[in-house]
């Protein structure tokens, strides 16, 4: 595995100030994000001047009980050979849930959400980062998340979790010190533990971030400075192994680049001497060889179904107001259910920024009702559209201007051939009163 230095997470916001940052040995793109035949200018001058460019994925669902999309695995391999790079990284994470697996609802949680740490996730997990690694041209590496919940009965501590995905799959870990962090406020686990638990020399690098506690809760937001917790937890990592790469996410509420670079310096300070000098335990030059030891099966389909039905009474709690599955925290639960619609909010702002515009202020609240009753069913682009209907069939008291502007827009995007002709007419009803 080649060694990466120390980098950033390259968004458009700040994109110019990367290529101004002393010391940035590689960047890291969300590959959702990322088109291949229409990069950048700012990505296209990092590549020319040999900067390394990662794609980050966060739509697979690796960790769902559905087999991974051949889609999104096909679009993951075309980023990664448009960008030149040597491996490509995607969530220990659930994303959607339901569907034919379970003949129930199928659901978008638009977030990634923890798997149970069970025999039946694991044999799940262990399968799907075996398609995908099939799919891939290069190497995969996976993250730990961050969680504010908790499942009952689980039968593994996450670094037991990780040593068995690696040792039974020779998948790569990103270790994201932060998500330890997280879920040692949110869930009482010992991140030294779960470093001592790691197998070491699967690590193909580690994430670096910040959040913020509220009400006991710690907020993984990649939106605030990176705390001193987090550092003490990448330098202990640091003390057990040197990590192929280090990086800096930071995904909203940009500072300036100085304190962007003031934060890598902290993360440097924190590694000592470790990253660019050789790594203390052997065998980093290849993937990890699989232990075999669970291997000889795939996950059958009763495994599947139950980690679906599972997955799928979790997120149908979250995002459709169904009852919460037994033994869950339901406190909890309603934290994590308003950080998800508060999270589509923002995320639909960003994909259709004329909404908040069109609305005014009336934007957050108007949605925050919406998301209530109505589930993400098909990405974020699809959300806004779906929200700009709700709205317009009299979701909210959109008027005069506003409305008409609202129509207009809505009418552009849904395409020359509406999704559904009687929608389109109710629409139309609704503005003129006929």
């Amino acid at each position: 595995m080649a060694r990466l230095g120390t980098g950033i997470g390259w968004r458009p916001e700040i994109a110019d100030a990367v290529e101004r940052m002393p010391g940035i040995d590689w960047v890291e793109v969300v590959a959702e994000n990322t088109c291949p035949g229409h990069l950048p200018d700012s990505l296209r001058r990092l590549l020319d001047r040999g900067v390394t460019v990662v794609p980050h994925g966060v739509s697979l669902g690796v960790g769902g009980a559905d087999r991974p999309d051949a889609g999104r695995l096909a679009a993951l391999a075309e980023r990664a050979e448009a960008l030149g790079s040597p491996l490509v990284t995607e969530h220990i994470a659930f994303v959607r849930a339901g569907g034919p697996l379970t003949t129930t609802a199928r659901l978008e949680a638009g977030h990634l959400l923890p798997v149970p740490r069970t025999r039946d996730a694991l044999d799940v997990l262990c399968e799907n980062v075996r398609v995908a690694q099939d799919a891939l041209p290069v190497p995969l590496a996976v993250e730990n998340i961050a969680a504010l919940i908790a499942w009952p009965g689980e039968e593994m501590t996450e670094g037991q979790f990780l040593y068995e995905l690696a040792d039974r799959t020779g998948v790569r870990l990103l270790i994201d010190v932060a998500n330890l962090h997280t879920n040692h406020v949110n869930r009482g686990e010992d991140p030294a533990k779960a470093l001592a638990e790691l197998p070491l020399e699967a690590i193909a690098y580690v994430h670096v971030a910040g959040g913020f506690e509220r009400d006991g809760v710690w907020h993984d937001s990649h939106a605030h400075p990176v705390p001193p917790p987090v550092l003490d937890i990448l330098a202990d990592l640091a003390s057990r192994v040197s990590p192929p790469g280090v990086l800096l996410e930071r995904d909203e509420n940009f500072p300036e680049p100085g304190e962007l670079e003031r934060e890598l310096d902290a993360i440097r300070e924190a590694l000592g001497e470790a990253v660019g000098e050789a790594v203390s335990v052997e065998g980093e030059a290849s993937p990890r060889e699989p232990g075999g030891r669970a291997d000889v099966s795939a996950a059958g389909d009763a495994t599947r179904q139950r980690l679906g039905l599972a997955q799928a009474a979790l997120l149908s709690a979250l995002v459709a107001g169904t009852p919460a599955p037994e033994g869950f925290d339901r406190v909890r639960l309603g934290v994590q259910a308003r950080s998800l619609a508060a999270k589509r909010a923002d995320v639909v702002a960003k994909v259709a920024p004329e909404l908040p515009e069109i609305l005014g202020t009336g934007y957050r609240p108007a949605f925050l009702a919406y998301a209530q009753g109505h589930p993400m069913r098909g990405g974020y682009r699809q959300d806004a559209l779906d929200f700009a209907e709700h709205v317009l069939l009299g979701g909210n008291p959109a008027e005069g201007r506003s409305r008409r502007e609202l129509r207009r827009w809505w009418l552009d995007r849904s395409g020359p051939a509406p999704r559904s002709r009687s929608r389109l007419a109710r629409v139309g009803r609704s503005l003129t009163g006929r």
